[in-house]
């Protein structure tokens, strides 16, 4: 990896749910604080928003692009007084049909490298909020 190089955290499932159903809790601010954080994102490509973590961080946020059921990008940009810490990443969800469901898709761009914490954090951070998502998905109507 050379200097300017970033990396990426991936988490990819199959649900056994349609886009429709996944994208209302990707999208619909109640949902997401079910299993990602609160917030108070609106599905509009330029709004800005906040998720506010259990642990009393703040992320600040911008919605980059939005294609229903199908994407959906946002900026993921944590402040921090070391910048080891800090972190302007974009978070990115490919939604694609299956005959059982959907192929989700997630990926964080923009670690660097000598974020090893914070990629760490990610990667096993994303694989609790995919567990709750599924569980929201699998009750809500």
């Amino acid at each position: 990896m050379t200097i300017g190089e970033t990396r990426s955290v991936v988490v990819e499932r199959d649900i056994p749910y349609p886009p429709e159903k996944i994208w209302r809790a990707l999208t619909q601010p109640h949902l997401i604080a079910e299993w990602l954080m609160k917030n108070d994102f609106a599905p509009k490509v330029g709004h800005r928003f906040n998720l506010r973590g259990e642990w009393g961080g703040v992320l600040d946020c911008e919605v980059l692009a939005i294609e229903p059921y199908r994407t959906l990008s946002y900026s993921w940009n944590h402040a921090h007084d070391d910048p080891a810490f800090s972190l302007n990443s974009v978070v990115t969800f490919t939604l694609t049909p299956t005959p059982a469901g959907t192929h989700l898709r997630m990926e964080q761009k923009g670690f660097r490298p000598d974020q090893r914490q914070a990629f760490g954090g990610a990667m096993q951070g994303w694989q609790t909020f995919f567990g709750k998502l599924e569980q929201v998905v699998s009750l809500s109507d």
